[in-house]
């Protein structure tokens, strides 16, 4: 396995992680945005491509297996003091926005995912750990994520790395079918 940045043509592999991390929202929206006979997918895959944004290949870490994608990791730095949300933000990103603005000065971890043929290796836990290690580099004191209330397992994962619940908002959940209730900011302090 290698850790490398992320490549654009690693853009098909990063919508597919990007969606499984949403619980399938991020393919929602994409259909959302598609014109007429569009494939949603291509929407994902262009938006990973992109050159700037949360959601780049520029803000990820890819692990590699035999030349194939296994997991990523998508992150940025959160800064000490937020932009406030824009009214004309999409009412299903305000809840998720309101709770990312919980965590300033914090290593955002917009994506951690690892195909399923992959895990159980511990790549989920070296993705963490990679992380805590940019969060450390950038001389930021935490890690921070927002989690589905009902992905139980990756809560478990994040319980285990040390990641604590903070805050929690309401699912704004429009037709997008979604057992998720409440989306979770957990946060893990790291020492120097």
């Amino acid at each position: 396995m290698t850790f490398r940045p992320a490549r654009k043509e690693d853009a098909p592999s990063l919508a597919e992680f990007m969606n499984y991390a949403g619980h399938g929202m991020p393919h929602y929206l994409w259909s959302k945005l598609a014109k007429a006979g569009e494939d949603p997918w291509e929407i994902g895959r262009a938006r990973a491509a992109r050159e700037e944004g949360a959601f780049s290949y520029r803000n990820t870490t890819v692990v590699e297996h035999d030349g194939e994608c296994a997991g990523c990791l998508i992150g940025y730095a959160i800064p000490e003091k937020p932009e406030p949300i824009p009214p004309e933000m999409p009412a299903m990103f305000v809840p998720l926005q309101e709770l990312e603005n919980l965590a300033p000065s914090t290593w955002y971890i917009n994506v951690v995912g690892v195909h399923e043929r992959f895990r159980n290796l511990g790549l989920g836990g070296k993705l963490l750990a990679l992380a805590d290690d940019t969060a450390r580099n950038m001389g930021l004191r935490a890690t921070s994520l927002i989690v589905a209330d009902d992905n139980h397992d990756a809560r478990r994962l994040y319980h285990r790395y040390g990641m604590r619940e903070r805050a929690a908002r309401k699912a704004v959940t429009e037709d997008w079918d979604t057992d998720t209730e409440n989306w979770i900011l957990m946060v893990k302090e790291l020492s120097s």
